[in-house]
């Protein structure tokens, strides 16, 4: 609970102090143990302090709103809604020096320095892990190793930063740290730095765990999204998923398939790759992640500028056995879905050896597909059809409470105009204080 907040939304709806003191003593009394002389002088004070911001105004206290929520919009649920927004964050951003930048939405971003490229990738952990905070460390940097090996980077550090609420057990912060250490000892990658906070400081109840790790590492030959070529094929490695489908076992009721996400298997594939010969004539590379198939194939085309065709009986064989039975059985869609296989764009004349390469690791791997001239367009081929291979507003629905929440989706197009126009006032006043640093230089 955000007592912050509960009490920004009761004042604004003129509620009166007396009342509003003793109704967040009583929210704050059903969470914390605590005395009630310490409770209500605790609601008084944070009471205080929100007055004490009303009315602030300027670009320092001020943004426009968009007036459309994070969930309304689908942010962080690698859908329509969470591609647009991306896009609008490197808008923002603007154009750098990078050699692979924010706007071409790789998995990592890369600067070139003494002959080599400097790869860093940071991944969130996965938000309904919080209570498994072990699998959380574990599979956020499984997930930020994989960002960074497919663009052809050997990691050389990791860093971490863990966030729990104020009533969250200390232990969560050793357990995600034997988790994230776990991955980066198997695959000698140390832990070097990070940071240790409380969500919210005083204001947030509860013990909810949130944090990232990052990584850094260093390439010789890139691979990403805009090197894919016309002729090109495309190869995938069998998958088993991370974060995504171990949620999905925990809350839906198969946790026996959580063992199956943990193993190495794609970082040793990438390692074995990057050792090869073979590894320089690799056009691209990425995770199947984001919105699954249907959210990676896309973004894709939008980079590379081309037509991308899947053809889904390959691909369906390259899903855990084990996986692929849960999807079935809770009517999940897999080309939706975080498979954490491997994909990889290369010309006919390499997949053989890439292909041979791959298996010597113990990993299956086949050809699901190619790559046209053409329009940038997404295509899923099926029982010799093609059919529309778009992503969703969200990625598939993979709990039950992920499946209600999709009955509820608002009129995208309009709330896009609100998020562009948001996006808009964020690069105006960018400008007016970078403006205003300059004068002061």
């Amino acid at each position: 609970m955000d007592v912050e907040e509960y009490v920004r939304m009761h004042l604004a709806a003129g509620e009166d102090e007396n009342t509003l003191v003793k109704n967040l003593t009583g929210r704050i009394t059903e969470i914390k143990n605590t005395r009630p002389a310490y409770t209500e002088a605790f609601a008084r004070a944070v009471v205080e302090e929100v007055k004490n911001t009303l009315g602030l105004s300027g670009d320092f206290f001020e943004f426009e709103p968009a007036r459309v929520k994070m969930g309304e919009f689908g942010v962080g649920s690698r859908g329509k809604g969470d591609f647009f927004a991306h896009r609008e964050i490197a808008r923002i951003i603007g154009k750098t020096n990078a050699s692979v930048g924010v706007d071409e939405m790789d998995d990592a971003g890369a600067v070139k320095a003494g002959g080599e490229y400097i790869v860093c990738t940071v991944d969130g952990m996965h938000s309904r892990l919080s209570d498994y905070p072990y699998l959380a460390g574990f599979h956020v940097t499984r997930a930020t190793l994989r960002d960074l090996y497919v663009m052809g980077a050997k990691p050389i550090m990791l860093f971490s930063d863990i966030h729990v609420a104020d009533d969250g057990d200390v232990a969560k912060i050793f357990d995600y740290t034997a988790g994230i250490t776990t991955v980066g000892e198997a695959m000698d990658v140390p832990l070097v730095t990070g940071s240790t906070l409380r969500i919210g400081g005083d204001m947030v109840l509860g013990s909810r765990l949130t944090g990232c790790v990052g990584c850094v590492g260093v390439a010789r030959h890139l691979t990403a999204r805009k090197s894919t070529m016309p002729g090109d094929v495309l190869l995938m490695t069998e998958g088993a998923g991370g974060g995504t489908i171990a949620t999905a076992a925990i809350y839906s009721g198969f946790p026996e398939v959580v063992e199956e996400t943990i193993n190495l298997n794609f970082l040793v594939t990438c390692e074995a790759l990057i050792k090869s010969p073979v590894f320089d004539q690799i056009h691209a590379m990425t995770d199947v992640t984001n919105g699954g198939l249907r959210g990676d194939i896309f973004e894709m085309t939008e980079t590379a500028r081309c037509r991308m065709v899947v053809r889904e009986e390959d691909t369906r064989s390259l899903v855990n056995p084990r996986v692929r039975e849960m999807l079935e059985a809770l009517e999940i869609d897999f080309l939706g879905v975080s498979l954490d296989a491997l994909l990889i764009v290369a010309p006919q004349s390499a997949a053989d050896a890439i292909k041979q390469v791959i298996r010597s690791t113990g990993v299956n791997c086949h050809e699901i597909g190619y790559v046209e001239a053409g329009k940038p367009a997404s295509v899923l081929m099926t029982d010799g059809k093609e059919h529309d291979f778009q992503p969703r507003f969200r990625e598939s629905a993979y709990t039950p409470v992920k499946k209600v929440v999709d009955t509820d989706i608002q009129d995208f197009e309009t709330m896009k105009k609100e998020v562009l126009r948001a996006s808009e006032a964020a690069i105006a006043k960018k400008k007016r204080v970078l403006e205003l640093l300059k004068k002061k230089r």
